[in-house]
């Protein structure tokens, strides 16, 4: 699967959280504002790339995100995996928990899901400045 620019990941984010769109919606709910050029590019190339699809209603075309979120997510990561540790998940996993500083609660449920006990509610962390 090809990776994702910063430009088209937003675009097949804004597909994934909504569904099918035509590019005027796509545009108003992009992260950042984007120029109509620069959207449809972003759909071609996402299109040549299989990502998306699109099909015809009258006049207007309506994309809609074929890669599911959760695979692009999952072959991401075993890029970063692979790229910058070795291939070993554990050493994501370290580096991770080195590098965040989680609390002792976030660490807790980390130990929690390592001994195979189902996940607390997900808790949002607030990004790094």
């Amino acid at each position: 699967m090809p990776r994702f620019t910063p430009g088209e990941l937003s675009v097949m984010g804004v597909l994934w959280e909504h569904g099918e769109m035509k590019p005027s919606e796509i545009q108003e709910r992009y992260p950042e504002p984007i120029k109509n050029p620069a959207l449809r590019s972003y759909l071609t190339i996402l299109l040549d790339k299989g990502h998306i699809s699109r099909r015809k209603v009258g006049k207007a075309y309506y994309y809609k995100a074929v890669t599911r979120q959760q695979s692009a997510f999952s072959e991401t990561v075993r890029e970063v995996i692979d790229a910058y540790c070795g291939g070993s998940a554990q050493a994501l996993l370290l580096n991770l928990i080195r590098s965040e500083k989680l609390s002792e609660e976030e660490l807790v449920e980390l130990k929690r899901l390592a001994d195979g006990e189902p996940p607390g509610p997900p808790k949002r962390r607030r990004k790094k400045s």
